[in-house]
């Protein structure tokens, strides 16, 4: 299979494979390819460690490197998943937070590995496109919420 022209490369401490069964296991459309070996021993591992791990996240190409702690990852980079529902939203949600991950604001949570995600119903995003004043009463109603209650956004929309 031919690397894609565009891959999104994740630095992971040591846990790339795992965190890529996870997303693999969660997201539709998700895959986890090739994982390939270090052929020597190196600052952070020896050889026979997974050194980078191939994989898709809803169809977008990522690759997964097992480099240590010196980087780390932050709300600088983040997926960001569209939802259709509320039992879509808890999915995704429940998903991320509740297999080591964490709660933040505004429809952000973060994975255990450090990995940040918004988990965007459509419809906070259908009503910041609108602008004006509906836009204004969802963001106000937004910013409350860790995880993005639909209803509650919705009768904000209708004001």
């Amino acid at each position: 299979m031919k690397t894609p022209k565009n891959t999104i490369c994740l630095m992971f401490d040591k846990g790339a494979e795992e965190a890529a069964r996870f997303y693999a296991k969660t997201f539709p459309n998700s895959s986890v390819g090739a994982v390939h070996l270090a052929p020597d021993d190196y600052p952070m591992g020896k050889a026979g460690d997974v050194l980078t791990v191939e994989f898709t996240v809803l169809g977008i190409p990522c690759v997964g490197v097992n480099g240590g702690s010196y980087f780390k990852h932050s709300e600088a980079f983040s997926f960001q998943i569209a939802t259709d529902d509320q039992q879509e939203t808890d999915k995704y949600w429940e998903a991320i937070v509740k297999n080591g991950g964490q709660e933040s604001q505004c429809g952000w949570c973060k994975d255990k590995w450090g990995l940040s995600w918004q988990i965007t119903p459509r419809t906070l995003t259908e009503a910041m496109a609108k602008g004006g004043d509906e836009a204004k009463r969802a963001f106000k109603a937004m910013m409350t919420m860790k995880k993005i209650d639909v209803a509650a956004i919705d009768a904000a929309r209708r004001g």
